[in-house]
């Protein structure tokens, strides 16, 4: 239209709201002030303004006001009038760094992220009716033509074929193929370059925000680069990325630009400093930063508090808040949460109860749904599954989290009715089940290995769609059902993964090992280690259970993976190093178990247990007795297993006397209450060595004095021993004569 020398041009524009999380859109800062730069600069007399117009960041969300704003615009008098209407867009080209004027839409959303309603398509035809994902929709303009305009005026503008697959991409296309239906409108796409300092921060925080830290620190060094100086904005993004993504020395160059800048009493700065060290483990100096600073705030101790309770440094997180509390400071929703996580994470359910006390005083678990959650997650992780429910229940207005919160308490805790019940009211209340929440259901099904449940719970995953998305679903459905003694369905789920990860591995060479299929475990290492999947200590531990009673067991094999403990750095992990100790103890070699010992930093009672009943497996019950009293000596109190692996030591070695010194001192030096089977231990020892009228007065005393096992074991050693008066008394006893 307009072809005949138009009377006028209408130029309608648009641009697009913020993204979340970042401070500002280019677009929607030049769209919103356009018409008070156009009134004071003015136009040529036959170009209007119209409408100006800032569109939802979200694909489906931009839509009615766009077909909205075009359909009031292209309207019968335009048209009669000979008017020509110009649809110019604003967008962001996020990579590049100058205007780039695109030349066509294509018919294909594939969004790397979700939009701002949540939605995140994946190679779908943007109109379905008009065919596949490859048609694509050129503007009319003559965009040759206005780029050396654009270029004699001295800017710097290239012409684009690719508006890339997100939201610029999908508003272009349906403006495109309105003007073509109405025949009536140029439409032009125009995306921003970067250049000053708040675009560049724009571009930095978002490729942060969104899950490319290496291209946010490539922009940086771009940033740099070019001369741009940074702000306290570009200082605390960065960092931030940094300390998220494990960055840490390039944090450290980033903290030295931050004093050759000036920028070291920046609040915002010191902050994303603070957060950084944490982070790294370097508490020390991160409290240096922190305490050095005059001006602390809530949200800087908060920030303090919140990297301990990342970190599992619980003591240092209460700590600090009883500084905290010392420079009268009062917490808020967010610290709450925070200590009440913390007193979770080490189950000190009196810190805890007393939080919660200052929760209802000041009506915090009313008035703030995170602080009510994470009393519901406090409760579960201490065990309480009652207080969890009574904390649930107060909730006054309970979200998704609050539900599948109470559901995961009752799953992981074994109660598969009452969950089963509360599962069923939310989903009649519309809560959508979480991802947490279907994994506490797999476990539950695992624990008590009920596959019925395990396969209903499976069914509801595929119907919404949670078993192709989740790592953790899938790795839970592989270890439910190898757990469930259903090796063929593991199998089947882990080969319908779309890309194997360490922990769907994990998961498939553990249900082996359950279900006995070791020489498999230990070949899904080896494939693990040849695909560059890697592994962890979950893969090393697994692989050297599987080898201690698998045929393949051999020292070469056992050596080989000691290499990959040693190489990765785990032999300091006290579950690898005992899956070693137990390995070549089996093997036959426990010098080299002694070794793995003795080289691991700080040994505690799990470690003196595997190495005592290492020694006890190789019928050195003396060597046994010795790592007990080196563990004594070093104010280590060894539990039950201890004891029962020194017992099996004596009883391997003929040791009788010191076997029951130390079964009589464990109830009178150390408190622990011989159980079954350090009784049937003891029988076994004292029969085996003939002592056995001993063996029948202990089993008199014996706190289940019926156990036909044990008396079993008692009627053999007189068999052996032709001891035929305690075989009758022990006979009456078996056959209830």
């Amino acid at each position: 239209m307009g072809s005949e020398g138009p009377k006028s041009v209408t130029i309608h524009v648009t641009g697009f709201k913020k993204f979340q999380g970042v401070a500002e859109n280019p677009s929607e800062t030049i769209v919103s002030n356009l018409k008070n730069f156009v009134e004071r600069r003015g136009l040529p007399s036959s170009v209007t303004l119209g409408s100006c117009t800032v569109l939802e960041t979200a694909g489906d969300g931009a839509l009615p006001m766009l077909y909205k704003i075009m359909e009031s615009g292209v309207s019968v008098e335009n048209s009669l009038s000979n008017e020509q209407i110009v649809w110019l867009h604003f967008g962001v080209n996020s990579g590049a760094l100058k205007f780039a004027i695109e030349r066509q839409a294509v018919n294909e959303a594939t969004f790397r992220c979700a939009d701002e309603l949540g939605w995140q398509p994946q190679q779908l035809p943007i109109v379905l009716g008009d065919g596949g994902t490859s048609q694509t929709r050129k503007t009319p303009c003559s965009i040759e033509a206005i780029l050396q305009f654009l270029k004699k005026k001295g800017y710097d503008v290239t012409i684009s074929d690719d508006a890339g697959r997100f939201v610029c991409n999908y508003v272009y296309y349906h403006s495109l193929r309105f003007a073509e239906q109405k025949d009536s409108a140029l439409q032009l796409f125009d995306e921003m370059p970067i250049r000053d300092v708040i675009t560049w921060n724009l571009l930095i925080s978002g490729h942060g925000r969104y899950g490319f830290p290496d291209r946010a620190l490539y922009l940086y060094s771009q940033m740099v680069s070019h001369g741009t100086k940074e702000t306290s904005s570009t200082f605390s993004s960065v960092l931030g990325i940094c300390t998220a993504a494990g960055f840490h020395q390039a944090g450290i160059q980033v903290h030295c630009r931050v004093i050759l800048f000036g920028f070291s009493m920046n609040i915002f700065v010191r902050s994303s400093l603070v957060d950084l060290y944490i982070h790294m483990g370097l508490v020390d100096i991160a409290l240096g930063l922190f305490n050095d600073f005059p001006e602390r705030n809530l949200a800087m101790w908060n920030l303090v508090l919140c990297g301990f309770c990342e970190l599992g440094r619980s003591n240092e997180l209460l700590r600090s808040y009883t500084n905290m509390k010392m420079e009268g400071i009062k917490p808020n929703g967010l610290t709450l949460c925070y200590l009440i996580r913390g007193c979770g994470n080490e189950r000190f359910l009196d810190g805890g109860n007393q939080l919660h006390c200052y929760t209802i005083k000041f009506g915090w678990s009313e008035s703030n749904i995170f602080v009510a959650n994470a009393l519901v997650d406090f409760y579960s992780a201490c065990g309480s599954v009652t207080d969890a429910r009574k904390s649930f229940e107060v909730i006054p207005a309970r979200d998704v989290i609050s539900w599948n919160s109470v559901v995961s308490v009752y799953a992981e805790n074994g109660f598969s009715l009452d969950a089963l019940e509360i599962f069923t009211s939310m989903q009649l209340w519309g809560k959508r089940p979480s991802i947490r929440s279907f994994v506490g259901f797999l476990n539950l099904s695992s624990g008590t290995k009920n596959v019925i449940l395990g396969k209903q719970v499976h069914c509801y995953i595929l119907k919404l769609g949670f078993d192709s998305g989740s790592v953790h679903v899938q790795s839970a459905l592989i270890d439910m059902y190898g757990k469930c003694g259903d090796m063929d369905t593991s199998v089947s789920v882990f080969e319908g993964v779309p890309r194997r990860t360490l922990e769907c591995c994990n998961s498939l060479m553990t249900s082996l090992l359950h279900c006995g299929v070791v020489e498999d475990a230990v070949e899904m290492f080896g494939l693990m280690v040849d695909e560059g999947i890697g592994f962890d200590e979950v893969s090393l531990s697994t692989t050297l259970k599987s080898l201690s009673v698998s045929a393949s067991g051999s020292l070469a094999s056992c050596r080989l993976v000691h290499c990959f403990v040693v190489k990765s750095g785990f032999e300091s992990d006290v579950v690898v190093s005992c899956s070693l100790i137990d390995a070549y103890s089996r093997s036959g070699h426990v010098e080299l178990s002694r070794q793995v010992f003795e080289e691991f930093p700080l040994p505690n009672v799990v470690c003196f247990t595997s190495i005592i009943n290492g020694y006890a497996r190789n019928g050195k019950g003396k060597e046994g007795l010795e790592m007990l009293e080196a563990m004594i000596q070093k104010c280590l109190k060894p539990d039950n297993v201890t004891f029962l692996c020194v017992l099996a030591g004596c009883n391997h070695s003929g040791l009788v006397e010191e076997g029951k010194l130390v079964f009589n001192s464990m109830k009178t030096l150390h408190g622990i209450y011989p159980d079954r089977q350090h009784y049937s231990c003891m029988v076994d020892l004292l029969g085996r060595a003939g002592f056995l009228d001993e063996a029948e007065e202990l089993l008199i005393q014996a706190p289940v004095k019926d156990d036909p096992v044990m008396w079993s074991s008692l009627l053999r050693s007189c068999r052996v021993h032709i001891n035929e008066e305690v075989g009758r008394r022990v006979a009456k006893i078996l056959t209830g004569a």
